[in-house]
């Protein structure tokens, strides 16, 4: 009679310790997520000026 007796806390108490357990949500960010990128322009526009250099000074070879 006293495991009778001992079945009702023991289901209360193991539904308490469940309902304890600790949970992870994985919820997506409410802003979008942004990336920087530091692209440097400079390479190109340096190469494109080269180049348009070297054809004014194909054209006029009497220039210096």
């Amino acid at each position: 009679m006293t495991t009778t007796r001992l079945i009702p806390p023991l289901l209360l108490s193991a539904v308490i310790v469940a309902g304890c357990t600790p949970t992870v949500a994985v919820q997506a960010p409410k802003e979008p997520i942004t990336v920087n990128l530091n692209v440097k322009i400079e390479h190109e526009i340096r190469v494109k000026v080269d180049k348009e250099l070297d054809n004014v000074f194909e054209d006029k070879e009497g220039i210096f």
